[in-house]
């Protein structure tokens, strides 16, 4: 299992290097094509290789046109079975993590808590490989007050990590007639302000953590990115009135995110590439938002 690993592994990176070139295949392609479709000459510097790649563009279908990268390698099954989740914390959690961690099983469909105990991150990462998880949420905490969470996507990547801030559980609000029901309907998705490559790229993290929705479900999960800081929330909505009256109620919990690293790998590997990390210029440019707008 583990050599098979290693080697489906390599073939990842090794197709993810192939990247460049076949970028560069596909822009000359994209330009002859277009040339042909103007009836416009054949620029230049592609005369040589022109019948070479008219050739290729002959044999192209609808599938095969369209460039693939890295991303199609890592969700490629995701439409074809719904997210599996494992939920863990730190070593030791604390009561408001625990509780925290216990309230997130319900946010996530199809999630499994699991006590962390003295499991070994490389133990839980194989583990989950072998049992057809899709995703690792694991939530840490500092002074008892949730601030981090990771999602690692299996079985290659990528891992997210995010910072949490600003973290209000059910059950720190006391007045329950203030919060609807926890519902277990599979929620439909509000992703807002993930404009840039960065933020669709996040989004796309976010977004297959959740399997689609029935068309009658009355539960929405919104991610709202304002100045690169993401807020979760989450509602059920209800129709007492007809169409025209409805009524949200929030369901809880609510926190924001914040993005500071992706890597191209799982949580357990160290030497895994950085697709992108934040530096310490970034917090003092107050006009550049990586996510969106």
């Amino acid at each position: 299992m583990l050599r098979r690993n290693i080697r489906l592994r390599r073939e990842y990176l090794y197709r993810k290097n192939l990247e460049g070139k076949e970028r560069l295949l596909y822009e000359k392609k994209r330009k002859i094509r277009k040339a042909l479709e103007e009836g416009k000459p054949i620029p230049t510097e592609l005369r040589k290789e022109e019948f070479a790649l008219r050739h290729e563009i002959d044999l192209e279908d609808d599938q095969t046109a369209v460039q693939k990268t890295h991303v199609d390698d890592e969700y490629a099954n995701a439409s074809e079975m719904d997210p599996k989740i494992l939920l863990t914390t730190s070593r030791d959690p604390s009561s408001r993590l625990s509780q925290f961690v216990k309230e997130l099983k319900f946010v996530f469909p199809n999630a499994q808590r699991m006590n962390r105990g003295n499991q070994v991150i490389s133990e839980i990462v194989e583990t989950c490989r072998t049992h057809d998880f899709t995703d690792i949420v694991m939530v840490h905490e500092h002074r008892g007050e949730p601030d981090g969470l990771i999602v690692c996507h299996l079985p290659f990547g990528p891992t997210a990590y995010f910072g949490l801030l600003n973290v209000v559980t059910r059950h720190d609000i006391k007045d329950k007639k203030v919060i609807g029901t926890m519902s277990e309907a599979y929620p439909h998705l509000i992703l807002h302000n993930f404009s840039s490559k960065l933020g669709e790229r996040t989004a796309n993290i976010l977004k297959h953590l959740f399997p689609v929705p029935k068309p009658d479900s009355k539960r929405i999960i919104t991610f709202a990115n304002q100045s690169d800081y993401i807020s979760f929330r989450h509602h059920v909505y209800q129709k007492d009135g007809g169409p025209k009256s409805i009524e949200l109620k929030e369901v809880g919990p609510r926190f924001e995110l914040r993005l500071y690293q992706i890597k191209l790998g799982t949580v357990d590997q160290s030497e895994a590439q950085n697709e992108w990390v934040i530096r310490p210029y970034m917090n003092t440019a107050k006009k550049q938002k990586a996510l969106g707008d």
